[in-house]
């Protein structure tokens, strides 16, 4: 996930290196038979989990939740460990799978890495079936490889476009009432340049610039216009073909040329002082925006770019450790982590889209008539990461080992593009490079 907290191969291996404040740290070595050692164990005993900390209000919500399984029964005592966020994806890269606890959360992307280098096992045996019916289908479908799960999670996330009903009232222009409402990529274009008609400086749109494009917000944020264009990060292994066709070049011209409404945004502040009136930006920043817009706020989808709208989706998830010896207790430990009262508890305090169906369906935010309505409907409508059709909407990013080169790759091309470089030139670059380096790790194939 890319979060309020804004949060290849070679080089990971040696030194470590984070291409991305999102860390999803390439492969070093791996692959080969999956077959994962953990045991069941005997249900009973103590268990030992580790978890990001992220904001203040986020760790708290998972202590508590840590202590209230722990008080609910007897069998089973769970012992948390919280690591910095900034650490926690390099420090599981960096410790042998014997080391890794019974219980670890990871950030979605960097499942499939995890897995490659044997250190997640599958889920499915050791939680409950009604726990994986009450997942919701974008949550399983970045949890899943080849049919098994690895991975679940408490919360997802969205994108969409905030708006300022004033001053696009004031413009004149007409904008989108729901998902099925998107304004094209023309009509978007458009309404950037009524708007600009109207504003001071000519700067009507935030696209979180300050934050860097090349960088996990460049392909979380903007992945989803190679996706309405019909184009992919990867596509049956390859990324040539995918990345670089006519009609994704076409989109990132159009990305270009809006540049010229950017407001930098170096304050954080260009949407919330109503110096633009639109933001690209996802669901953790209304609250801020709620606050300082009321009733002035309107949350939009992306533009469509002809395959139909797109988000990207997928955070923060749990697992089980591959070396466990209590898989058992872990499962039922992960059972508890997903009840409603666990799930709306920590979506409470991070803001998050809850990621169980029931949860989901009881959030004030999320659930149907409520403000944010919007990003559970486009979530309704996942796309799992390969078959992105003009009728879904969530795409889960590339679930495969080779995801860190894949998202430094493409983040590169598009903050070049932003800069005034040829997008045909810079995406067939960074599609032969993603290409070089899954030739030269036998596609990261994950048995």
């Amino acid at each position: 996930m890319f979060a309020r907290t804004r949060r290849h191969r070679h080089a990971v291996c040696t030194g470590l290196a984070l291409t991305l404040p999102l860390a999803a740290l390439a492969a070093c070595g791996g692959g080969g038979t999956t077959d994962a050692s953990a045991e069941a164990g005997s249900g009973k005993g103590t268990i030992s989990v580790w978890a990001h900390q992220g904001q203040k209000s986020e760790a708290t919500a998972m202590q508590n939740a840590v202590k209230s399984f722990n008080s609910s029964q007897n069998k089973i005592k769970a012992k948390l460990k919280l690591i910095p966020d900034k650490d926690y994806t390099k420090t599981i890269t960096t410790t042998e799978a014997s080391k890794l606890p019974d219980v670890m959360e990871f950030d979605g992307p960097t499942m499939a890495n995890f897995v490659y280098n044997k250190k997640l096992a599958p889920l499915d045996t050791y939680v409950s079936s009604k726990t994986m019916s009450n997942a919701t289908k974008a949550s399983k479908a970045q949890g899943e490889i080849k049919g098994k799960h690895y991975g679940l999670g408490m919360y997802d996330s969205g994108l969409g476009i905030y708006g300022n009903k004033k001053l696009l009232d004031a413009a004149g222009v007409k904008y989108p009432k729901g998902k099925s409402d998107s304004w094209t990529a023309k009509e978007f274009t458009a309404a950037l340049k009524a708007l600009k008609a109207k504003d001071s400086d000519g700067k009507t749109l935030d696209l979180q610039e300050s934050v860097g494009y090349g960088s996990e917000w460049g392909t979380y944020g903007f992945s989803p216009i190679v996706w309405s264009a019909g184009g992919s990060l990867l596509k049956d292994g390859k990324a040539a073909g995918a990345l670089d066709t006519p009609a994704v070049v076409d989109a990132m011209k159009t990305f270009q040329s809006w540049k010229t409404y950017v407001d930098a945004n170096t304050d954080s502040k260009a949407f919330t002082k109503g110096r633009v009136a639109l933001s690209w930006v996802g669901h953790w920043m209304y609250p801020d925006y709620s606050k300082a817009l009321g009733d002035d706020l309107v949350v939009l989808p992306l533009p469509d770019f002809g395959n139909g709208p797109k988000t990207g989706q997928g955070s923060w998830a749990w697992g089980i450790g591959a070396d466990t010896k209590n898989a058992k207790a872990s499962g039922a430990f992960l059972d508890y982590l997903m009840n409603d009262t666990t799930v709306s508890a920590m979506t409470k305090a991070n803001g998050a889209v809850p990621a169980t169906r029931t949860a989901l369906a009881k959030s004030p935010l999320y659930k149907t008539g409520g403000p944010l309505q919007l990003f559970a409907d486009q979530l309704a409508k996942p796309c799992g990461d390969t078959r992105i059709t003009k009728s879904c909407v969530a795409v889960t990013r590339p679930v495969t080992a080779g995801y860190p080169v894949i998202t430094s790759k493409f983040s590169g091309a598009l903050n070049s593009i932003y800069g005034g470089a040829d997008p045909k030139s810079a995406l067939a670059k960074a599609a032969r490079a993603i290409d070089r380096d899954f030739s030269d790790n036998a596609g990261y194939k994950i048995p």
